[in-house]
């Protein structure tokens, strides 16, 4: 060995051991090993939660602005998403703060209260998997966005990705990948119908066709009511009846345009879920409700008359009418509510809800007690037009039924006979036999 001490040159600098006592040149002075940056685990939970929305434009189609947001939501994520990856900073991390933060507002509006300025979007959906997977992605980038803002310098959080460290970190993004890939099969499925699930995917469950017509028919049909349809070159779907057991699926309808099916879906999936609170007659009559006396016809209805003109419409919690089938031993069974619209409103006033699948009606016919409190039909218009002494007549107002039982008629139907009422001027009575059940 010479007599300079091994581990130190001619300089005085230091040197590193190897094996073998060969010496190893140490980092150029200033600069440090290559390392990892933190903000790169956030721009993998962007670019999955960017991958996720991008998947759920093809199922949001039918509303542009939704397509739009979820384009533009995709195309930041996945671009800050894609930068994060390679470089780092406090003003990309500002820009990953922005960008999911907006993303994670608009999906909790999505699920508490609607964004009414979207449309597609307006309605309250509960948490699927693929947008609560995409929620969190975009959790994760944000959480680490701000650890990246708040750290005094992003240089000085490097570290080399060695050993563990890097097999822990490949890990995390195999597993940020994974999450993203089951997000985006899952935001194919998305379904519209407030949460309920049809059993099927959105292609399946919104594709209308002619029922048993043959596929490339472009004609119109009357079925035995006289109603008529008309019948596209869509290949055919075989109904579903409605059952209120079972998954709702009301396609099958020709002419109901898939966000008409996605509204009425979402009523009677609210409904069945709402209201059999008033299960029992004695509860609905403690809230204010009371019979007009027409349990004889088969079907008894409950008004609250108050709730006519309380600025709730097809709102199962605050239904006008509750309709009960009285029962062998006496007692009631609730099988429908019957919606009205405030007073003053006729049949041009109606709210758009399913198209051929709904169809509002009125009762101009009826005239009633004078019990300001609880009213009962007590008889009939005359031919001219006017109720017999002691006896008064309603202003008539459109309404609707939503069965939380099978009907022949479908989830929608009128009554039958004298209980039918009137509906607008040249529309065809509607019975929906393509979703009616006994």
């Amino acid at each position: 060995m010479s007599g300079t001490a091994l581990g130190a040159d001619a300089a005085g600098a230091p040197e590193t051991t190897a094996p073998g006592d060969l010496p190893v040149a140490p980092p150029p002075s200033g600069r440090r090993a290559a390392g990892f940056s933190p903000l790169a685990i956030g721009g993998a939970a962007s670019l999955g939660a960017g991958a996720v929305h991008a998947a759920a434009v093809g199922a949001h189609s039918e509303h542009r602005q939704a397509v739009i947001v979820f384009s533009v939501t995709a195309l930041l994520q996945l671009g800050w998403g894609a930068i994060a990856l390679v470089r780092s900073g406090r003003l990309l991390a500002t820009a990953g703060i922005l960008i999911n933060g907006a993303a994670l507002v608009g999906w909790a509006m999505a699920k508490t209260s609607g964004i009414s300025f979207v449309d597609g979007l307006g309605e309250v959906e509960s948490v699927q998997r693929a947008d609560g997977l995409a929620a969190l992605l975009a959790a994760v980038a944000l959480v680490v966005a701000l650890r990246g803002l708040l750290v005094r310098s992003m240089a000085a959080d490097r570290a080399p990705a060695a050993g563990p460290r890097r097999w822990a970190l490949s890990s995390l993004g195999i597993g940020i990948t994974a999450v993203a890939l089951v997000g985006m099969v899952a935001a194919g499925s998305h379904s519209h119908a407030g949460g309920h699930d049809h059993g099927t995917t959105e292609t399946a469950a919104h594709s209308h066709a002619g029922g048993d017509h043959a596929a490339g028919a472009d004609h119109a049909a009357a079925d035995e009511t006289g109603t008529t349809h008309a019948h596209g070159s869509a290949p055919p779907v075989p109904p579903k009846t409605y059952d209120p057991t079972k998954p709702i699926d009301l396609s099958g309808v020709p002419g109901v345009t898939l966000e008409q099916q996605a509204r009425a879906e979402n009523l009677i999936a609210i409904t069945l879920i709402r209201l059999p609170h008033f299960a029992d007659y004695r509860v609905a009559e403690a809230a204010g409700y009371h019979s007009i006396g027409d349990a004889y016809t088969g079907h008894e209805h409950f008004i609250n008359w108050k709730s006519i003109d309380d600025g709730h419409v097809l709102d199962p919690d605050h239904p006008e009418s509750l309709v009960y089938e009285p029962q062998p031993d006496g007692s009631r069974k609730l099988v429908s509510a019957m919606f009205m619209l405030p007073e003053g409103s006729t049949l041009d006033d109606v709210p758009e809800l399913g198209g051929e699948l709904t169809q509002w009606h009125i009762h101009d016919n009826l005239c009633f007690s004078n019990d300001p409190n609880a009213p009962r039909v007590a008889g009939l218009r005359s031919s001219g037009g006017t109720c017999p002494a002691g006896l008064k007549a309603f202003t008539p107002v459109p309404m609707i039924h939503v069965w939380i039982t099978k009907h022949p008629c479908g989830p929608f139907a009128a009554l039958e006979g004298v209980g039918a009422g009137q509906i607008k001027a040249g529309e065809t009575r509607l019975c929906d036999h393509a979703h009616g059940g006994a």
